[in-house]
């Protein structure tokens, strides 16, 4: 009896810990400094900065082998998965050894166009295909 009350506390006890490590997570997620933009004639830049606590829980996966403490080029499903939240077509471009929490991401100037024209092209596309289809459909019968 005094085994399942000890197990039911250490379980109260695990999900205590767990659910006060990720109000942590999300206070440091709420905590990550988005520079303003700043451009050059090709790209748009922002800096990121991430709170050292949760610098420091970042998987070892996540590292460059050859300098365990300095982050490597991460994806952009990595870089959302550790919390960073921007618009789409952002890239981490660049590393600085020195402040390895300091993430620097890049965007091509004219992204917000591309993607338009990407969009409308894609729309066209799938409407093209449903006025086939429907024409096919028709003369089937």
């Amino acid at each position: 009896m005094a085994s399942k009350q000890t197990q039911q506390t250490q379980l109260q006890q695990q999900k205590q810990k767990a659910e006060s490590e990720a109000d942590k997570i999300k206070e440091y997620i709420a905590n990550i400094h988005y520079s303003d933009r700043y451009a050059d004639d090709e790209y748009e830049y922002r800096h990121v900065i991430l709170p050292k606590p949760l610098f420091k829980m970042i998987p070892k996966t996540y590292f460059n082998p050859d300098d365990p403490g300095v982050l490597r080029l991460l994806s952009e499903a990595e870089w959302r998965g550790i919390g960073i939240t921007q618009s789409l077509g952002w890239e981490h471009y660049e590393v600085h050894a020195p402040e390895p929490h300091v993430l620097l991401f890049r965007r091509s100037k004219n992204f917000d166009s591309q993607q338009a024209a990407q969009q409308v092209q894609a729309y066209e596309l799938q409407s093209r295909d449903k006025a086939a289809g429907a024409a096919k459909n028709a003369r089937k019968k």
